[in-house]
Parts: structure tokens; sequence; C-alpha cells
């Protein structure tokens, strides 16, 4: 599926995807998935330390609750659910 952005909220810590979003790819290899675990603010963000690239099949062996989402369209954007754990269509603002 080819290489995607991944915090190491989930690559090192071990959490689970929070959030992701579909952007416009910045190359053929890029699936343009970016994954999060949902609370990096600006400051970690910044850092590009905590942060990478991964194949998405990476991705899928720390949280296979994203598979059903990995061929949603480019601008597709969920946030796990609180209280189900569930992923939803986020709401931006």
């Amino acid at each position: 599926m080819g290489g995607c952005l991944a915090t190491d909220r989930i690559t090192v810590d071990g959490c689970k995807v929070g959030y992701m979003y579909r952007d416009k790819p910045i190359n053929i290899d890029d699936s343009a998935w970016r994954f999060f675990a949902g609370d990096e603010d600006e400051d970690y963000m910044a850092d590009s330390d905590n942060h990478g690239v991964y194949a998405v099949n990476t991705i899928v062996n720390y949280d296979r609750d994203i598979i059903g989402f990995l061929n949603e369209p480019i601008g597709s954007e969920y946030e796990r659910d609180d209280y189900t754990g569930k992923f939803k269509k986020a709401i931006t603002h």
C-alpha cells in the first residue's frame, strides 16, 4: 500500500491509533495516510524525532482496527470514539 506517517506514540509507546486522515500524497510511494495516537500537540509534532515514515503494513501490525479504512479516499478523516473504541468520521472545525 505504500508509506505513511506515524508518530512515536504508536510505534514506540504502543498507543492505538486515535486519529487518522488521508492527505494528498507527496510522491508515488506515499499512501497519504497519517496516523496519530490523538494526544500529540504542536510542540510534539514540531520535533521530527517524534514521527517517521513507515510502511502502512507496519502500522497495521500495531493496530489492526485501521484495516477497514485504508481504501478510503483522500480527504477521509477518522477518530476513535472514546466510549465505543471504534472509529467514526472526525468532525473538523
